[in-house]
């Protein structure tokens, strides 16, 4: 804690003038407002079993009461909080697989991607986001971030688990084990309770409260390899959260990226209808005066205090389905989600390319994963040379944004239709099993 003092209890720690000082300011406006550093340093001692049931429910209502969980800062630093208590992996030993492994196409630069949503839309739709990445890790490195549900009756977690005839043993992959499970596949699940494992110390009081906290929101922010991430799409199931969401990206020092809300109030790209987009769009910086071929994408600049090599806009659009150049579906046909087991076998039939080419649970996953591969930078290529059934000829009409989100089509359906999608989860699967030996 910083300008609170903290108070040893035996084994807790008090922030009782922490919370006092919070529900007198209400608002970061104020001058004697607790910093968004102050949060985080609280919010750190949950990783640690240092508050009380009661300090640690009444912190968690404080914020949600005054909002200042949905300030950006606040958002960003406890994002930052929660991946320092985390299991810790080799960044250095990842960004040496993606520099050997990474296929560099268009303005990817073979980084590691993530496609995830907060939850909480209300909808419980077919599990879009982690299919999407599956189908998406043909062409990416692909760190899915997940756990089991909380508020849908599947999650990605329940998925993965459900998968006939072979599982993936998602609890075997550890951080330790992840660098040689990248040596064997472009896809990995990283299990929530096996990275984040202080956040079984506060899972009684968040069953207790009944209503979402800041960690329904920081899911998004808390990804194990966030610092190798080159590329994510993060859903957000109200739309007055996109550009919060946006701006704590661009504070976390994301690059590329982007925040959607289906116009349904769907943390997903919306078949229905329309979806409200906020991109993270990087720049060069005029200002930057660092060599400009610089290989290493983390290189900045030698000078701490210089001007950084880019600077990072958020522009905002809207997305239908039709840019992409398929149907509207309403989501009465890809929700309520069914039991894990109905929709691992709707993913396996999707992945063998078993579904019709206009089914409404195809389309949905065809129009997310298009858009991470639009996101990353893949669809900027004015060449293709996917493998087998690729054709070779790239869509180059752009669509909101100046993006090719028709492009980002063509390569989803060749990811299924060659056979690649299912090829990845199949080389992920076997890596986890590697794993236990």
């Amino acid at each position: 804690m910083t300008s609170h003092t903290a108070q040893n209890h035996g084994q807790n720690v008090s922030i009782a003038p922490l919370l006092n000082d919070l529900v007198e300011t209400k608002h970061a406006s104020s001058q004697k407002a607790t910093t968004a550093d102050e949060i985080a340093a609280a919010l750190s001692l949950v990783f640690q079993n240092q508050l009380s049931p009661s300090q640690c429910s009444s912190f968690l209502t404080i914020l949600r009461t005054t909002e200042r969980d949905r300030e950006p800062l606040v958002l960003a630093r406890c994002g930052q909080a929660m991946r320092e208590a985390a299991a810790q992996v080799d960044r250095k030993a990842l960004r040496n697989i993606a520099r050997v492994r990474g296929g560099k196409e268009g303005s990817y630069r073979g980084g590691f991607c993530d496609l995830v949503g907060t939850g909480g839309d209300g909808w419980s739709t077919f599990n879009v986001s982690t299919t999407a990445s599956i189908v998406a890790s043909s062409l990416l490195l692909l760190s899915k971030h997940g756990n089991r549900a909380s508020s849908s009756t599947s999650g990605s977690a329940d998925l993965l688990q459900a998968i006939r005839p072979i599982a993936p043993v998602i609890e075997a992959v550890t951080a330790k084990v992840l660098p040689s499970v990248y040596e064997r596949s472009n896809y990995a699940f990283l299990f929530a309770p096996t990275f984040h494992p202080g956040m079984r110390h506060v899972a009684p009081v968040r069953k207790e409260l009944g209503f979402r906290t800041i960690f329904n929101l920081l899911g998004p922010l808390a990804n194990p390899v966030e610092g190798n991430i080159e590329a994510r799409i993060v859903g957000v199931p109200q739309e007055g959260l996109g550009s919060i969401f946006a701006e704590a990206l661009r504070l976390n020092g994301a690059r590329k990226g982007m925040v959607v809300c289906g116009e349904e109030k769907l943390d997903e790209i919306s078949c229905a209808g329309r979806t409200h987009c906020w991109r993270l769009v990087e720049r060069p910086n005029p200002a930057f005066r660092g060599p400009r071929d610089e290989e290493d994408e983390e290189f900045t600049t030698s000078d701490e205090e210089g001007e950084p090599r880019s600077l990072i806009d958020i522009e905002r659009f809207t997305l239908e389905p039709s840019d992409f150049g398929l149907e509207r579906h309403p989501l009465s046909e890809v929700s309520p989600g069914r039991m894990p087991e109905e929709n691992a076998a709707t993913l396996m039939r999707l992945l063998r390319n078993e579904l019709p080419r206009c089914n409404s649970v195809l389309d949905f996953v065809l129009l997310n994963t298009a858009a991470l591969f639009v996101v990353a930078g893949v669809c900027d290529s004015d060449t293709s040379d996917m493998g087998h059934k690729d054709d070779g000829e790239v869509i180059r009409e752009t669509g909101p944004g100046g993006l090719r989100w028709r492009e980002g089509v063509r390569r989803a359906r060749w990811a299924v239709e060659s056979g690649q999608a299912l090829a990845s989860l199949e080389r992920y699967i076997e890596a986890s099993h590697a794993a236990t030996d």
